[in-house]
């Protein structure tokens, strides 16, 4: 039991004020991070991983003294099945939790057919399916909406609900009345340990497919920024600080994405080149900004970022109007 106590405290990170982060396993270590916030023996999960990383989810609320039934609610900052594909087998183990999301995701939940369609398209099905295995239904009587600016309390901690789209249409983030601080699931980018320097951390977007819009993003980031946190918690990977430099950052980088999709969007091999593009900015940036990894090992780490992002640039570009017959881009 100490062993195994041992392990689970080792992928548990404590910040302090109740807020925790669980590397759920998935992946790799250090790519996607569970959250808890807990008060006075209650706790909320924020997002999910997949269904393999249930049972670390459970063990660590063990080692942290929560009993299942202590948690009152599961958050899905967004219905992509990093974040949400181990939310029914989680909320079979929680008998008091609601499953609270964005009301845009709510059919996806009780109904998760077209969202594992959607997987299928991106990942392929062998890989979708051995990375998330059956997702099944959640019932529609555990399920909460949250609707923008809406708050429930934790054991009496405030937690509030921000419609903040851009990554996805159906994706909110929580502001927490106690901390301060706020849980962004990949509306703040992905921020991995590896890059940091130094102490330094960084940031860059996420516009995996299929609802990537620059504005709705860029609105989003700011409304993140406007509430002055110290910390911001993201699902991959975890507290980030410096708000306003790494906000300067994402909407620079959102600018970049943009500009390179415009910029390929005529002509044949499209995706390659979406690619192509997205390693030279990945490049560049590791350059200007000192991150830790340059390189191939760079390259290597951000290989399925980099495939997901020109995906979803592609699905961006697919919205826009058709361009002018004199091949100029439009926006």
């Amino acid at each position: 039991m100490g062993e195994t106590n041992g392990f689970i405290m080792n992928i548990v990170t404590d910040y302090g004020q109740g807020i925790y982060a669980i590397d759920s396993g998935f992946g790799r270590p250090r790519l996607n991070a569970v959250h808890l916030i807990v008060e006075d023996g209650h706790a909320a999960i924020v997002d999910t991983a997949n269904n393999n990383c249930v049972p670390r989810v459970l063990a660590a609320l063990g080692t942290l003294g929560l009993a299942p039934a202590r948690v009152d609610c599961v958050i899905l900052t967004h219905v992509h099945l990093d974040h949400a594909g181990g939310a029914a087998q989680l909320l079979a183990k929680l008998p008091e939790a609601k499953l609270v999301m964005h009301p845009s995701g709510v059919r996806h939940m009780t109904d998760p057919s077209r969202l594992i369609e959607s997987t299928v398209a991106v990942y392929g099905e062998r890989a979708a399916r051995q990375m998330y295995g059956e997702i099944l239904p959640v019932p529609p009587t555990r399920i909460m909406a949250a609707t923008h600016g809406l708050t429930m309390l934790l054991a009496g901690r405030e937690l509030s609900f921000l419609d903040t789209p851009g990554h996805a249409r159906h994706h909110i983030s929580i502001f927490d009345g106690r901390s301060g601080h706020i849980f962004a699931g990949d509306t703040f980018g992905l921020s991995y340990r590896e890059l940091d320097n130094r102490g330094r951390c960084f940031a860059f977007p996420a516009t995996t497919p299929t609802q990537f819009d620059p504005a709705e993003m860029h609105r989003s980031v700011a409304l993140l920024a406007e509430y002055r946190p110290e910390a911001i918690y993201v699902t991959h990977f975890s507290q980030v600080k410096d708000i306003p430099r790494l906000a300067d950052d994402l909407h620079r980088l959102i600018d970049a994405h943009a500009e390179l999709a415009l910029r390929e969007r005529a002509g044949p091999g499209r995706h390659e080149r979406l690619k192509a593009g997205l390693a030279a900015i990945f490049s560049a940036e590791a350059a200007g900004q000192g991150w830790r990894l340059s390189g191939e090992a760079l390259l290597k780490l951000l290989a399925t970022d980099i495939e997901l992002n020109a995906q979803g640039l592609g699905c961006w570009l697919e919205t826009l109007k058709p361009q002018p017959s004199d091949g100029a881009a439009s926006r």
